[in-house]
């Protein structure tokens, strides 16, 4: 049995912070294969994404393709919320992963940000009963989950230009696209 694990979000955009935890996870062997999932609609965020999906996908492809391959052999986009038409929700993605992945273990990642609204979401229960959670504590939250020395790196922060916390790559993408007030 492998443990799969999706880590979703806005990524908007990805950040050193996220692929500290997608190393972290991998390193670690918490997760033997981790699907980086861009959301499509988030509904609990306050604002729409600044980055088009197919933008985000992009900078999520980019900020991968700089990890060790030891890593990034265990990592892939998974574009399959941004693809959608409408509403996305995390029990769609986790269904449609396990029917992939009948008999595999499934694990959902998320910060401790997002795990302070799980009880928000669509089917949460669903969401309980067919994944293993996995919180990552971040800075400023309450701690709920593994500790990973998460990074205190925020994407609003660099979409106000006030932090560069991203691979060199994915700044140049920001940068040709005119991104974030670039």
């Amino acid at each position: 049995m492998s443990r799969v694990g999706i880590y979703g979000g806005t990524f908007d955009p990805i950040h050193k912070g996220h692929l500290h935890v997608i190393r972290q996870l991998i390193e670690k062997k918490i997760i033997d294969h981790l699907f980086v999932v861009p959301a499509g609609q988030p509904l609990l965020r306050g604002s729409t994404p600044s980055a088009t999906g197919a933008q985000r996908r992009i900078m999520c492809e980019l900020a991968i393709s700089t990890l060790p391959e030891a890593i990034s052999s265990h990592v892939e986009v998974n574009p399959i919320e941004i693809l959608r038409q409408g509403p996305s929700y995390a029990i769609d993605t986790v269904e449609a992963v396990l029917s992939s992945y009948p008999g595999d273990e499934i694990f959902l990642i998320m910060g401790a940000d997002a795990y302070s609204k799980i009880d928000q979401w669509h089917r949460a229960e669903e969401l309980h009963a067919l994944t293993s959670i996995i919180c990552i504590n971040r800075p400023g939250f309450v701690p709920h989950g593994i500790d990973i020395a998460a990074l205190d790196i925020s994407a609003t922060a660099i979409r106000q230009e006030l932090s560069a916390d991203v691979p060199e790559t994915v700044a140049a993408f920001i940068r040709d696209n005119a991104l974030y007030g670039n």
